[in-house]
């Protein structure tokens, strides 16, 4: 009898794995279609929608970030005085863009904090006040100033907040950026388990194979083309120098995140988005490709 209900045990075993595997997948599902009817619709809806999405997206990542710093014994970094400057800065850069005069003089208090937060290492005796110097300025290059940049594509140089000559441009700038970036994220793991032969940074990320990247960059340049022929606002060869730029960047920044994460001893930086993990988990790509996509945008400009 014992041998029966042992035997009749292990059987529903594979059972509760089939039907945790099926919850797990209908979470990361309903999540990640939360997701992208979120970030779609604030963006598209109106450059205030969007700016308060980039906002809370700034303020979210920065206090994650700042919290996997702290998880190392030997720093210490202040999280809210950190992710309130990271506010200040993203506002500034708001201002200055939408014409909002208001928002500009921010810029003052985040260089104030800045200012306090490296002074303060020289009064509290902390074990390694470097450390805390570097986590507490790479919390404001790495994650605050990407998004903040995100304002400069958003409005026009001319005009403002209000402005009758406010284009959706912008807003299609923007949301390109993170369609490449999903389209390049399908390609690469379709490509990738299909075809993948060649690590392209096993060091860091060994499940990132040459052909994937390959396939990735392929499915973004060509998902550039549709994008040009329905949204002129650049030609198409500049939509797809805008794909490639973002593919490029994308790469490089989920492989800073991921050695962020390898040398911190962690798997997700987060759990505040379920089955996806943290905020720098669905940012990470962006965070190099953002500034990436800016720099090329104003050297097209400039030319």
């Amino acid at each position: 009898m014992q041998d029966t209900t042992n035997s009749l045990s292990n059987n529903s075993l594979p059972n509760k794995e089939g039907a945790g595997k099926v919850r797990n997948l209908f979470i990361r599902a309903l999540t990640g279609i939360v997701f992208v009817v979120v970030m779609v619709g604030g963006i598209l809806y109106s450059p205030l929608t969007c700016s308060l999405l980039f906002l809370l997206i700034t303020i979210l990542s920065v206090w994650e970030f700042t919290g996997l710093a702290n998880l190392r014994e030997d720093v210490q970094v202040n999280r809210f005085i950190t992710t309130v400057a990271a506010a200040c800065l993203y506002l500034g850069f708001f201002g200055y863009a939408a014409g909002v005069a208001a928002a500009v003089p921010l810029f003052v208090p985040w260089l104030l904090s800045m200012i306090y937060l490296l002074i303060s290492e020289l009064y509290l005796g902390r074990e390694n006040p470097l450390g805390n110097w570097a986590y507490t300025m790479w919390s404001q290059i790495y994650v605050a100033l990407p998004f903040a940049l995100l304002p400069l594509l958003l409005f026009p140089q001319e005009g403002g907040l209000l402005s009758q000559d406010y284009s959706r441009a912008g807003a299609y700038l923007i949301l390109s950026i993170f369609v490449f970036l999903w389209c390049s994220d399908t390609g690469a793991y379709c490509c990738g388990s299909l075809l993948g032969r060649h690590k392209l940074f096993p060091s860091v990320s060994p499940g990132k194979t040459w052909e994937g990247s390959i396939g990735g960059a392929l499915l973004t340049v060509g998902a550039s083309q549709l994008v040009a022929a329905y949204f002129p606002v650049l030609s198409a060869w500049q939509w797809a120098g805008f794909a490639l730029v973002v593919v490029v960047f994308g790469t490089w920044g989920d492989l800073v995140e991921s050695l962020l994460k390898r040398r911190l001893g962690i798997k997700d930086s987060g759990n505040i988005l379920p089955g996806h993990g943290g905020m720098l988990d669905r940012f990470d790509s962006s965070l190099l490709a953002i500034p990436a996509v800016v720099a090329y945008l104003f050297t097209l400009a400039v030319l």
